[in-house]
């Protein structure tokens, strides 16, 4: 299930977006173009990123604020910049350009901090900007509970694009990460979802003065959890998926079901 946009649209230019976008895309690519070895890219990522066992002995802080700009790979850089271009315009436009980014830094590194507590001894570096743009996505979902989010469903060979609320989106998300981080060892690596479920209670938690000063509850009430502005309309076709004939073997009879 990905999301592709949403029917939110901004009243501003989001300059601070498309800059962070342009930071995230220009350090992968002088990541990739510099360091030419598995060895030398790793240095980099343990040089620049987060590692909970320096961080836990009193060093290494700069790397909370370094390791939101690098990323494992082109997929793990799309993914996040996907995120960030669909939730963070809305944000920036409620916010103000300064606030946004001052909410996204705050967000990265309390979402890194959160890591560090769940693996406190951990060697393994930790880099993406993933727990900022949670940070981003909790407090889209505070502020815009019911923006149509519209997401691309993969079954095996069934595609469909439709429209859900963000509050269903968004809140699933969040259920995987918890769940995640639950069932998972982050002294050994692979997702940090702790960082991914901290930085969004982190972001939700940072916007929670933006939303009283809207009007709290009378928010909700007045937008009924829609964006406080006409939404943008798209029009969805449906996916014709072939039908597969089912054949009939004359002679042979149907074989029961499998034992054990």
């Amino acid at each position: 299930m990905f999301p592709l946009r949403d029917h939110n649209p901004s009243g501003r230019t989001p300059y601070v977006v498309y800059l962070l976008m342009a930071a995230n895309i220009a350090v992968f690519l002088y990541a990739i173009s510099t360091y030419t070895s598995d060895r030398s890219m790793a240095g980099f990522y343990y040089t620049y990123g987060i590692i909970p066992r320096e961080i836990t002995y009193g060093g290494s802080f700069g790397s909370l604020f370094t390791s939101m700009f690098l990323h494992a790979g082109f997929m793990h850089l799309a993914g996040n910049m996907l995120f960030l271009w669909i939730f963070g315009d809305n944000l920036e436009d409620e916010m103000g350009h300064l606030p946004f980014l001052g909410f996204y830094l705050i967000a990265g590194i309390g979402a890194g901090l959160l890591h560090v507590m769940a693996a406190p001894m951990s060697v393994v570096p930790t880099v993406g900007a993933s727990g900022a743009i949670a940070g981003v996505m909790g407090g889209y979902l505070l502020m815009f509970p019911k923006a149509r989010i519209d997401i691309l469903l993969i079954l095996i060979i069934y595609f469909r694009v439709f429209s859900i609320p963000a509050f269903i989106m968004l809140g699933l998300w969040f259920v995987i990460q918890f769940v995640g981080g639950l069932g998972s060892d982050p002294d050994t690596g692979g997702v940090a979802y702790w960082a991914h479920a901290g930085g969004f209670v982190v972001g939700m938690g940072l916007c929670i003065p933006l939303w009283i000063k809207r009007g709290g509850p009378d928010f909700w009430s007045r937008t009924r959890g829609l964006p406080p502005h006409p939404e943008n309309q798209y029009e969805h076709s449906p996916t014709r998926v072939p039908r597969i004939p089912r054949r009939v073997n004359a002679g042979r009879k149907n074989p029961g079901p499998w034992g054990k």
